[in-house]
């Protein structure tokens, strides 16, 4: 067992909201929290707790508060905080969509979380207000931010102008939000975080994540994600730091925005590394105020971090969580110039890990020298989840009496406390920092009639960059090549969930258990 080399932090039993805004100074209050990237429109500390206390009274005056789910689908735009900690201000719980869903994926998360009200914007209302429809709400109880004919609006709900209400619970068991994760395996899964959950991943970001106030970060990471939930719309925030939004990533955008607004951190996945390392636009824009670029949601090779660091002369950090961790716990320091850049680095304050020999169950030897042998990593800590919604068996497989969630990755450690991720024992797939469960995509691909079989695995793009393949075994005298097999698929998913390549197999390789060998799908890939 390894125990985190930082100093034990304390969780204050508080909510979320107390936490995030219940000490803020009178200088804190009229700093800037909020700037819209496209428009550059600024929105205070002062400003914004206001609107969060008027959105949680005009939801208790419907009613809404301890024990109801609100739903929140919506891009990054200042509007979504005030949304977001506005629901979790009224003693509901928030739900958060992710944006690129179908109207079908939609409307199963809504039943999934039995929530009843929901929040988007007018962009995603057709959508929204499809998978709405087909769940049972009713269109007044579909809030859209900027305003649709039908429906309230944001401007409504704080233009009636009623106070916060007082709400009482347990910030140790309420749950405050239920993102969605495939975990392990399998179609998505409501995840259980409590507010003690939250603070707790907040306050132990703050020993290893060296945000201070002032520094501007960009919020180009999803907040309906748990990185982007945690990491920027609740750290950046307890840190004071001015949050800077982009609805979706656009390069010459994304540089434009870090150029105009002097960003001094970013919050990246590994492909955006990508593009700052290799692609000739970086050249054209002056990013010197870059002090940090952190990767997380995949893992980031050490040859690219050094490129990125060597390009934009900033320090370049890695991280690694699940959303069942809320999601961080694992992080490089800032100011750890001797921890490698291909590690995800140490365990954070009040954390624990162990590596565990899939075959035995026994831990695994840490040498004094080099990397540990090979195995699963665990982690326990204050950051584990409460458990899945409505789902006893896979909260079972996942987390065990003792408090350990097994994560389904691969990993060694040194002597030094450094982890590394080295392989996968859970079926995800990690796409530009989204999660593909393999087993939605398949059950896709089955529908078709003229695929008799099929099965996904990750393999590495020329970048080194994830992607979902496709191997698939066709009926007898079937007419069909790979690119009609990945519309079939795209017509029927969210876009990052699309077959990005196909391989057309005799036989699909399976245990004698029926399981899929995935490990030899993918030894064949690469």
């Amino acid at each position: 067992m390894v125990h985190s080399p930082l100093p034990d932090v304390e969780i204050p039993a508080v909510s979320i909201y107390e936490y995030l805004f219940g000490d803020l100074t009178e200088h804190e209050l009229d700093s800037i929290a909020l700037i819209d990237g496209p428009s550059g429109a600024e929105t205070t500390y002062r400003s914004l707790v206001g609107q969060i206390n008027l959105l949680a009274g005009a939801l208790a005056a419907r009613g809404i508060g301890v024990g109801d789910v609100v739903a929140l689908l919506c891009p990054n735009v200042p509007a979504f905080a005030t949304v977001f900690h506005g629901i979790l201000r009224s003693g509901a719980t928030a739900t958060t969509i992710n944006s690129l869903y179908t109207p079908e994926e939609i409307g199963r998360q809504l039943t999934d979380a039995d929530a009843h009200w929901l929040f988007t914007v007018s962009p995603l209302l057709p959508g929204a207000a499809q998978a709405a429809a087909a769940r049972g709400i009713p269109d007044d109880h579909v809030i859209v931010l900027d305003g649709a004919d039908g429906h309230p609006s944001l401007r409504d709900l704080l233009g009636e102008g009623r106070p916060a209400p007082e709400v009482s619970f347990d910030p140790a068991t309420h749950t405050a939000v239920l993102p969605y994760s495939s975990g392990t395996t399998g179609h998505p899964k409501g995840v259980r975080l409590s507010h003690r959950n939250l603070i707790a991943n907040v306050c132990q970001s703050s020993s290893s994540i060296g945000l201070v106030e002032g520094d501007r970060v960009l919020a180009v990471l999803p907040f309906f994600h748990i990185y982007g939930m945690t990491v920027l719309l609740n750290f950046a925030i307890k840190q004071r730091a001015a949050l800077v939004t982009m609805p979706k990533f656009d390069l010459p955008e994304f540089l434009r925005i870090v150029r105009d607004t002097r960003c001094t951190w970013i919050f990246i996945a590994p492909p955006i590394a990508v593009a700052l390392a290799k692609h000739p636009l970086v050249a054209e824009f002056d990013l010197s105020s870059v002090k940090v670029i952190f990767s997380g949601a995949a893992p980031l090779d050490g040859a690219l971090a050094k490129a990125v660091a060597d390009r934009l002369d900033c320090i370049v950090c890695q991280g690694y969580g699940m959303t069942e961790l809320s999601p961080v716990s694992h992080s490089i320091p800032v100011d750890r110039t001797d921890i490698d850049r291909s590690s995800i680095g140490i365990l954070l304050p009040g954390t624990e890990g162990r590596i565990v020999d899939v075959e035995s169950g026994a831990d695994v030897e840490i040498p004094d020298e080099g990397q540990s042998p090979a195995g699963e990593l665990w982690v326990r800590g204050p950051q584990v989840m409460q458990g899945y919604l409505g789902n006893d068996e896979a909260t079972g497989r996942t987390l065990d009496t003792d408090g350990w969630l097994h994560t389904g990755d691969i990993a060694t450690v040194t002597a030094n406390g450094s982890f590394y991720i080295v392989d996968r024992l859970k079926e995800l797939i990690k796409y530009k920092g989204y999660q593909v469960a393999p087993a939605v995509l398949e059950a896709v691909l089955l529908t078709h009639p003229q695929i008799a079989d099929a099965a996904v695995v990750g393999v590495l793009d020329a970048d080194g960059q994830e992607i979902p393949k496709a191997f698939v075994v066709v009926q007898p005298d079937a007419d069909l090549d790979e690119e009609a097999v990945k519309a079939y698929v795209a017509e029927r998913v969210a876009p990052y969930e699309k077959v990005r390549a196909v391989e057309f197999i005799d036989l699909v390789p399976k245990s004698t258990a029926g399981k899929i060998l995935r490990k030899d799908l993918r030894a064949r890939a690469n």
